[in-house]
C-alpha cells in the first residue's frame, strides 16, 4: 500500500515547555484506526485543546476512507499518515517507525478521550521519573466493560471532571492498557521492541506484550492523573468468534513466549471462558456472547490438538 508521511519534528520550541516542570520532551501521540471516522474527529478535536500539544500526530488508518484528511491539515501541529498492513499491531508498528525523533510516545485508541491536560501530565510524569518507561492511565469511564458511551456524553464527563488533578499519585502495574498508554522511546529504540505482528487484528493484549518487554528496563506505573473517557465502540471491532478465539489463543501464545506469567494470563483466560458461558443464557446486547462461547471452545480444541495459534483467527468468520 502507498504510504504518505509528514516531517516529524525539529527542534523543541522553548515556548512550550512543561511550565510544572520547565522541561521539554519531545512528544508523539499514535493513533491506529479502523472504520471509526466520526469518532476520531472527536478524538482529535481533543488532541488539539491540549494544554500542552504533541510535538507530533502519527495516524495510521486501516484505509484512506477511515481518517478526515481536511481536519488533520487544520490541527496546530505537525501531522504524518502512514498506511501499511490492516491490524492494530501492525498499524502500531506503522506509528512506531515514524516517531524516529520522539523522546515519548503516547498511545491512545481512536475511542479514547483525553482530558485535555492529559498530555502535560505524561510530560511531567515522564521528567520526574527517569526510571518509567511505561505509564498508563484508568478511564474515568470505561466503556469496553459496558454498553460503550455516546461521544455527547464523553465530552460532557470530562467537562464535569475539569482540569483540577485531585490525584497526582502512581502505583506500580504488570502493564500498560493499550486504550492509553506513553513509553519512553530510548528504551524501546534500545531494545528494538516492536508490536507483535504475530497478534492479529484487534491484537488483543498485545499491549501487556509490549510494556512486559520494557519490565526490565524501568518502572511500568498506573498514574491517577492520567484522566479520560474510553467509549469502548462497538464498530470496527472484531467479530465474536474471533474474539473468542483470541482470548484463549493470545494468552497461551504470550506465556509460551515467555512475555507474560501463567499466574497473570491463567485467571485472565478462565474468567473470559467462564464469563461467556454463564451469559451465552442470556446474552448482553452489545456482546456477541455465543460468538466468543464457540471461539473459545475452537480454541480450546486446538490447544488439546496442538495447533493452536492467534493467526487461527484468519482463517474464521
Amino acid at each position: 500500500m502507498s504510504e504518505e508521511a509528514v516531517e516529524f519534528a525539529d527542534r523543541p520550541d522553548s515556548s512550550s515547555r512543561n511550565p510544572m516542570t520547565g522541561k521539554r520532551l519531545r512528544i508523539a501521540v499514535g493513533i491506529a484506526t479502523a472504520g471509526r471516522k466520526a469518532i476520531l474527529d472527536y478524538t482529535l478535536g481533543l488532541i488539539a485543546r491540549q494544554t500542552r500539544l504533541p510535538d507530533a500526530l502519527i495516524v495510521c488508518p486501516a484505509t484512506p476512507d477511515d481518517l478526515n484528511a481536511q481536519l488533520l491539515s487544520d490541527l496546530p501541529f505537525r501531522t504524518s499518515v502512514r498506511t501499511g498492513k490492516r491490524g492494530l499491531t501492525a498499524q502500531r508498528n506503522q506509528i512506531l517507525a515514524e516517531a524516529t525523533l520522539a523522546d515519548v510516545i503516547v498511545f491512545f485508541d481512536d475511542d479514547f478521550f483525553p482530558q485535555l491536560n492529559y498530555i502535560e501530565e505524561i510530560e511531567r510524569l515522564f521528567v520526574e521519573s527517569a526510571d518509567v518507561v511505561a505509564i498508563t492511565g484508568r478511564p474515568i469511564i470505561d466503556g469496553a466493560n459496558g454498553p460503550g458511551v455516546e461521544a455527547e456524553v464523553a465530552l460532557k464527563i470530562i467537562a464535569d471532571d475539569g482540569l483540577h488533578t485531585r490525584d497526582r499519585s502512581v502505583e506500580p502495574t504488570y502493564g500498560t492498557y493499550g486504550c492509553n498508554m506513553a513509553f519512553r522511546m530510548g528504551p524501546v529504540r534500545e531494545l528494538g521492541l516492536s508490536f507483535d505482528e504475530n497478534l492479529p487484528l484487534y491484537g488483543w493484549q498485545e499491549d501487556i506484550d509490549f510494556s512486559r518487554q520494557l519490565s526490565g528496563a524501568g518502572r511500568i506505573i498506573d498514574a491517577k492523573a492520567l484522566r479520560g473517557v474510553h467509549l469502548g465502540a462497538k464498530g470496527g471491532r472484531t467479530s465474536g468468534v474471533r474474539f473468542g478465539y483470541s482470548q484463549i489463543a493470545n494468552p497461551v501464545y504470550l506465556i509460551r513466549k515467555g512475555t507474560v506469567s501463567f499466574s497473570f494470563a491463567g485467571p485472565l483466560l478462565w474468567r473470559n471462558v467462564l464469563a461467556n458461558l454463564a451469559r451465552s443464557v442470556r446474552p448482553e446486547p452489545w456482546i456477541d456472547r455465543r460468538g466468543r462461547l464457540r471461539g473459545n471452545c475452537m480454541a480450546l480444541g486446538d490447544f488439546l490438538a496442538g495447533r493452536i495459534a492467534p493467526q487461527r483467527i484468519l482463517e474464521l468468520d
